[in-house]
């Protein structure tokens, strides 16, 4: 039997994706190690100080009230989206031109950058000149997110359900389309219900695009920052201060590189942890 020969040249195609991916976040990130513990005065002179900071960060009342608001956000936003984006792919037609036209207007939101989103939900919702807050005004609700924490909540939840549940439809629609004819013919012979082809055909089959899907919208969720701080800025008070916006608020607002390093790196562990979490339970029965 000839010996196996194998070939290493595609080494030379891979090394310079290493190089850029060392570049764009090995190296930033041991910069950030390195600031999480130890401190500085400026003019490149640091002090150790070992895990200070992360005990700091981890025993602050601040840093525990924004990683709940981010926390109860993101759960909210999982238990909206994708239950929405199933049920509006499920409505969405499988052939004819409809399907170009649907698939358009699902993927419109997501073409708006972030920045402009949070723009136009300002105005959208501005109690005095806005669509949405003057509406909501005449029609007897005393809405107003500039000052109610509960009114910025609501304008928050809906900017974003607005702007990402048309991820969810489109990939839980992929997930759909791959779906073969003859599981939905046996279900027609077997005269199972809706329901029925729902929870036995469809939903199984849609498992790995709602992995996917979930993973996605957790992540992007939990990390927000440019949407709810361009529409209130955090506010009204602390209300809409979420881990990212407090995170920035510690390293650029108030300059402590350390405490900020440490936040950094236990959000990016939360992350890390909750995504690996969700990703072992949903895919744990799965058959290789």
């Amino acid at each position: 039997m000839a010996a196996k020969t194998t070939n290493q040249k595609a080494w030379f195609f891979v090394i310079p994706v290493v190089l850029l991916v060392a570049f764009n976040a090995v190296i930033p990130l041991m910069t950030v190690v390195n600031y999480s513990v130890q401190e500085t005065f400026g003019d490149n002179v640091f002090f150790w100080e070992g895990i200070r900071w992360f005990e700091q960060v981890l025993n602050s009342e601040r840093f525990q009230s924004s990683l709940g608001r981010q926390v109860i956000f993101t759960s909210i936003i999982l238990a909206i989206e994708i239950p929405l984006g199933i049920a509006i792919a499920l409505t969405m037609p499988r052939k004819g031109p409809w399907v170009s036209v649907c698939l358009v207007l699902m993927a419109l939101p997501l073409l708006i950058p972030w920045n402009v989103v949070g723009s136009m939900w300002n105005i959208f919702a501005l109690p005095e000149i806005g669509l949405m807050g003057k509406g909501l005004n005449a029609l007897g609700f005393d809405f107003n997110f500039t000052r109610q924490p509960l009114d910025a909540w609501f304008t928050v939840i809906l900017m974003d359900v607005w702007h990402w549940t048309s991820l969810v439809v489109l990939l839980a629609y992929a997930g759909l389309c791959s779906i073969p004819d003859a599981y939905y013919q046996a279900a027609r012979i077997d005269g199972a219900s809706r329901w029925a082809i729902f929870r036995f055909i469809q939903l199984p089959k849609m498992k790995r695009v709602l992995t996917i899907a979930i993973l996605l919208r957790f992540m992007d969720s939990f990390m927000i920052y440019t949407e709810p701080f361009v529409l209130t800025g955090g506010g009204p008070g602390n209300s809409t201060t979420f881990l990212s916006i407090d995170l920035v608020k510690t390293a650029l607002g108030q300059f402590d590189l350390g405490p900020a390093a440490a936040m950094s790196l236990i959000y990016f562990l939360i992350v890390l942890l909750v995504s690996w979490i969700f990703y072992t339970l949903m895919m744990k029965d799965e058959v290789e």
